[in-house]
């Protein structure tokens, strides 16, 4: 069964700094691209940052340069720095990919359970 497993999460006063992972279990054949999405309360799940396999990177305006989302493919390891944060950058993170568990399988989207990020003063 594939698992994506997130960690990282927390409490953070504005302009404070946290790093989020997702492992990825090893039970994979490919991943074709990973990324972070987030719902605040009462909100819908929205993109925040996504990276393909050809190294591309996609960025929600509102964490433009602020954000950085890396991955490290040896170790089925997705990345998100998060600098400079700011009260509604509050929500849940949650980890998505996109992938084949087997090289018969269809192309099928995962998510994790997601950590959630507060930030406040």
């Amino acid at each position: 069964q594939v698992q994506l497993v997130e960690s990282g999460g927390g409490l953070v006063q504005p302009g404070g700094s946290l790093r989020l992972s997702c492992a990825a279990s090893n039970d994979i054949f490919s991943i074709n691209a990973m990324g972070w999405y987030r719902q605040a309360s009462g909100q819908e799940r929205e993109l925040v940052a996504r990276t393909t396999n050809d190294g591309s990177t996609d960025y929600a305006d509102s964490v433009k340069g602020r954000f950085t989302i890396s991955r490290d493919i040896a170790k089925n390891t997705l990345y998100l720095q998060m600098n400079a944060l700011k009260p509604e950058d509050t929500a849940v993170y949650y980890c998505n990919a996109n992938l084949r568990q087997t090289w018969y399988s269809a192309l099928r989207s995962y998510w994790g359970q997601g950590t959630q990020v507060t930030v406040s003063s």
